[in-house]
């Protein structure tokens, strides 16, 4: 039984729905990838200074303020787009257009000569990128079944990992090769794998929930209460409250809302502030940046993908809390193998073991926190509040590992990677808890 179990839990990869997540992850990843690693090569090739390089970090501020305007693609239709394609399927066409047309235009631009138009299109394909992973998200989250959003998230993330880490590869090799220039315009074409994902696949349906309907409502009386105001401003009162607040309402009203946001906080946080710290610590061992890039990408690649797959399989045949808790705790234990290899030093062996490690269990624990965040939307908000969610995760990852850097001073390695397994452990134990208080999540999304 226990192996039937398993054969069903992997036979979810085979539907169409989820095999899509595959590409449009893809479509999302691939601007990222853009924007780190060659954006970093090209600016430094073209003589730009170590300090700009730096600011240059500040272009993808938007996906950490997406919530900003998610409400907009949540409920504003397109004119003609809407109708032919759908809201969702609509609003990711006009997005991976715009992002092939900036890629492009980023291409063009001189950082040598006009470093302020290179940071202009730069931004707009940040912009761009996070509007675009707003709508996929969500879109994600419609068209999958409950049992089919592990499998999908685990996907997508490979998808994304896929065109980010082999994206930026294929980029810095063609870029000896080719100008910039014709490197850009491939990266841009290939956002077109989206483009055919989305369009052979259907409009998701979104029916309303009893409490998004009866929060939907207050806006329908506030406009027959103030039947005296002109059309234009009751109207844009209203709108307002249902695409803007009503999101947040529905959200912040809901059991343990506090709870889950700051379970959110915490359950990455000891694998971000390892994340932040382990190229530092790679060079400081005397390992040269080839050797931490071939061996990342390499020896690294693999177990991402294996373990983004294990991870939706886990999560299918476990539930979700459940394959949260054996996630984490994976993630907490393989940064105990960085103290391993701070006592062996310079070992490439060793440090194809670290990587793989540490790529296998971190894809697993982004797998379940991805369905686990997706099992928190309430359909008739998807775009605004998975981006509400998913800027709690990027908080987490950004500002609260900002002090890693001076704790890595103030102590020797492993005393630092012993503390980023001990980092972790508030966030297992509030999941341990929920689990325990709920025996599921602790506040599923209305159907």
């Amino acid at each position: 039984m226990k192996t039937q179990n398993w054969l069903q839990a992997l036979n979810v990869y085979l539907d169409r729905r989820v095999l899509a997540m595959l590409f449009l992850g893809f479509s999302s990843g691939l601007p990222f990838g853009v924007l780190a690693e060659p954006m970093t090569a090209w600016l430094a090739g073209s003589g730009v200074d170590k300090t700009t390089i730096g600011l240059f970090a500040l272009v993808s501020l938007p996906y950490a303020l997406k919530f900003l305007w998610a409400p907009i693609m949540d409920r504003v239709p397109l004119p003609v787009v809407t109708r032919i394609f759908g809201r969702r399927r609509g609003w990711v066409l006009v997005t991976q257009f715009v992002l092939i047309a900036t890629i492009f235009k980023l291409g063009l631009s001189d950082p040598a000569n006009s470093l302020w138009w290179t940071a202009v299109f730069a931004l707009a394909v940040s912009f761009a990128s996070a509007s675009q992973d707003i709508v996929i998200d969500a879109y994600r989250v419609e068209i999958l079944e409950e049992d089919q959003l592990a499998a999908g998230a685990a996907l997508a993330i490979n998808g994304w990992r896929l065109s980010s880490w082999g994206g930026a590869a294929v980029a810095l090799i063609f870029a000896d090769l080719v100008s910039w220039q014709v490197v850009f315009s491939g990266l841009a074409l290939s956002v077109g794998i989206g483009i055919v994902a989305i369009l052979l696949n259907p409009e998701p349906a979104t029916p309303m929930s009893d409490e998004a309907i009866a929060l939907e409502q207050s806006a329908e009386d506030f406009l027959e209460r103030n039947a005296h105001l002109p059309e234009y401003l009751a109207r844009a009162v209203a709108w307002l409250y249902g695409s803007v607040f009503c999101p947040f309402i529905e959200f912040l009203t809901r059991p343990n809302w506090l709870l889950i946001i700051l379970f959110i906080l915490l359950y990455k946080f000891g694998d971000a502030v390892l994340t932040v710290m382990k190229i530092p610590f790679f060079l400081e061992l005397g390992f040269s940046n080839t050797e931490i890039g071939t061996i990342a990408k390499l020896v690294g690649f693999p177990p991402i993908i294996i373990g983004g797959l294990f991870g939706g399989l886990l999560l299918a045949k476990t539930g979700i809390m459940r394959g949260l808790l054996i996630s984490g705790i994976f993630m907490a234990a393989s940064n105990l193998v960085f103290v391993l290899q701070s006592w062996v030093g310079y070992s490439q062996e060793m440090l194809a073991v670290t990587i793989a490690i540490e790529n296998f269990t971190t894809s697993m624990g982004t797998v379940a926190f991805v369905a686990y965040l997706s099992s928190l939307c309430n359909i008739a908000y998807t775009a605004t509040q998975y981006a509400l969610l998913t800027s709690f995760m990027a908080f987490s990852r950004t500002v609260m590992t900002s002090g890693s850097g001076w704790v890595a001073d103030q102590v020797s390695w492993p005393v630092f990677f012993m503390l980023t397994t001990l980092a972790a452990l508030p966030g297992l134990i509030l999941l341990v808890y929920m689990i325990r208080r709920f025996d599921q999540a602790p506040v599923q999304s209305p159907d």
